[in-house]
């Protein structure tokens, strides 16, 4: 065998082979590693709400406590405790926010975290070909958001993907501990907590399913204690105000709609209906038809409120579709999309389409035209319409592809549990 027929296998090997993963891993990441560095040095960074980030962290430094007086020049605090601690933390190693190139390099090291734990998620699944980890780089987006603009969405995106790792590796704690902070840093995190009540409830039951939430919740108080003695209604109104109003001159999604319809209540009431009745369509019809559906789950769990309500193991596919899944069901619904919430499932697309059972073509052009849509500014008729009908057709194909796994197991399953 000559030297291009082993390189020709090797290839192969790298691309095909689940034992040559992390090789084809290690060299994405090396080769983004590098890209990162030249987008550093060669592109201009733009200045957006990095500043305003800083300001603000400068007026919490000097003691102020309340959400309402924590300012900067784009506008009040919306963000919970977690991100103020994070900031800070960035204020101190880039010299009150001035050091901006130490900055970028520090949102560089994260970007490569993110390009990692969505390979390692990628890889526990089992389920996916070497080579979709040579799509994870492609976004041009991405890299922006991350070290040209230092979007405090990105530290969001990263833990929500360590604890997304932790649950498919059966790490429940870290996983709990991770969305917490991820919950902290910006509240677009609860996206996941749908998906994340299926996945604990049957691996876990009832008993240990609450305990999980009542350790969210008690995480969220006490990063945020110095905020609510202060004033809790001020902060609850700042970090957790569901009923703000976006711009629309910002959306990315919703720009084929004019903008009275596009401010109206009622908008974002039927947007609301929707995400809902999708993901009770999806925990009724999917999420537990492989243990028996809804309601056999449910009994089950109720006779032993201790024990996992599952008649077999949860896989880790399972469980990595599950919440990334509800997670992008918020997005598809979301009353407005911004350029920096790209950063919430940009990661996770490559894996959600590959779940579907479309042809190869059509994943692709899902993909293309979601990267594409994400890079057009400001949005068009045309971008924020491609970006809602490719969303809603990944959503789809994910629950037909569910259907076809579950015709598959279901039987088995039931069988298990009336013998």
């Amino acid at each position: 065998m000559n030297a291009l027929q082993h390189f020709r296998l090797l290839l192969i090997r790298l691309l095909t082979n689940p034992s040559y993963f992390w090789a084809l891993a290690g060299l994405v990441i090396l080769g983004d590693a590098i890209l990162t560095q030249l987008i550093i040095r060669f592109i201009p960074y733009t200045e957006i709400d990095w500043e305003t980030y800083m300001h603000q962290i400068s007026l919490y430094i000097k003691g102020e406590r309340n959400y309402r007086l924590l300012e900067g020049p784009t506008g009040p605090l919306v963000y919970p405790a977690g991100h103020v601690a994070i900031h800070r933390w960035l204020h101190n190693v880039t010299s009150s926010g001035e050091d901006v190139p130490r900055a970028q390099q520090v949102y560089g090291a994260l970007y490569l975290l993110s390009l990692a734990l969505a390979c390692a998620t990628y890889s526990v699944t089992g389920v996916i070909p070497n080579w979709l980890v040579m799509l994870l780089p492609l976004s041009k987006r991405l890299h922006s958001l991350y070290v040209l603009r230092l979007f405090n969405d990105c530290w969001m995106a990263v833990a929500a993907q360590a604890a997304v790792l932790a649950y498919a590796t059966g790490a429940d704690v870290v996983g709990t501990l991770m969305l917490s902070l991820a919950i902290s840093t910006k509240m677009s995190a609860l996206l996941y907590l749908p998906g994340l009540l299926v996945v604990l409830f049957r691996k876990r039951g009832l008993v240990q399913t609450a305990l999980h939430l009542t350790a969210i919740v008690a995480i969220q108080a006490w990063l945020a204690a110095d905020f609510l003695r202060a004033d809790s209604e001020a902060y609850f109104h700042g970090a957790f105000d569901f009923s703000r109003v976006f711009l629309y001159k910002w959306t990315v999604n919703w720009r084929f709609l004019d903008e009275q319809t596009f401010l109206d209540p009622r908008f974002a009431k039927a947007l609301l209906l929707c995400h809902i009745s999708t993901l009770a369509v999806f925990g009724w019809r999917r999420w537990c038809s492989e243990d028996g559906g809804v309601l056999p789950v449910l009994g089950r769990a109720f006779k032993r409120p201790t024990q996992s309500p599952a008649l077999g193991p949860i896989l880790s596919d399972d469980v990595v579709t599950i919440l990334y899944t509800s997670n992008l069901i918020g997005i598809l619904f979301a009353r407005s999309l911004h350029y920096q919430f790209y950063s919430w499932y940009a990661q996770q697309l490559p894996f959600l389409v590959w779940r579907t059972q479309y042809p190869a073509l059509i994943k692709v052009f899902l993909l293309f035209g979601i990267e594409y849509s994400w890079n057009v500014f400001p949005s068009t008729t045309f971008s924020s319409l491609t970006l809602c009908i490719a969303n809603a057709l990944v959503v789809f194909g994910i629950y037909l592809g569910s259907a076809m796994r579950s015709d598959r197991l279901i039987r088995t399953n039931v069988e298990v549990a009336s013998s």
